[in-house]
């Protein structure tokens, strides 16, 4: 018997996941106690809270709720990354049909909220998203940049940065890096 209460108790768990499930690209290099895709999504969806409204004309409770929903799909597929060699048709695929799954364990209305935004993220449809992209790949060097600096190696998760140069797109999140870049490059010099 498969009850509404059974299905979203199995959402709840699902997400619950999310806590578990390390960042493949931390993982791979064998950073000391990786953080979780919940620990990203977490920070991101903070980040999004730093959004002006006035001067950015983006909806911040938006990018709050992308930011909490782009990687939800990642409690059933995984963190895949390019080291897997999953060509980007298949993981879109893997994570559209994820997506399906955990938004039939909820209500239809939230079910629906929750695939169109991800779905938005998904295909970068909404300057939201765009900027929510953005926050992503900051996230991901803040958290290279902490990880150097707690290991006091610094430089050696230069890949993560060398990845994301200029792919930034919102004014926000380039002052960001710039300001990252300025300290890090600032504190690899000492």
């Amino acid at each position: 018997m498969n009850t509404e209460m059974d299905k979203l108790l199995k959402f709840m768990t699902l997400i619950g996941d999310l806590k578990r499930v390390k960042r493949t690209g931390w993982v791979l290099r064998q950073v000391k106690e990786p953080e979780s895709v919940a620990d990203h999504m977490y920070r991101m969806a903070i980040l999004s809270f730093l959004v002006d409204p006035t001067s950015s004309g983006l909806n911040k409770d938006r990018c709050i709720k992308i930011s909490l929903v782009h990687d939800l799909a990642e409690c059933i597929v995984g963190d895949l990354t390019p080291q897997d060699n999953i060509p980007k048709a298949e993981k879109q695929k893997q994570e559209m049909d994820a997506m399906k799954q955990i938004c039939s364990l909820v209500p239809e209305e939230v079910g629906r909220e929750l695939y169109e935004l991800w779905e938005d993220y998904e295909f970068q449809r909404s300057e939201e998203a765009k900027f929510v992209k953005d926050l992503d790949k900051f996230e991901m060097i803040l958290q290279a940049h902490e990880y150097e600096t707690l290991s006091d190696c610094p430089g050696h998760l230069q890949e993560f940065f060398d990845s994301t140069a200029g792919k930034f797109k919102t004014k926000l999140v380039k002052e960001w890096v710039k300001k990252l870049t300025t300290d890090r490059t600032g504190s690899s010099a000492t």
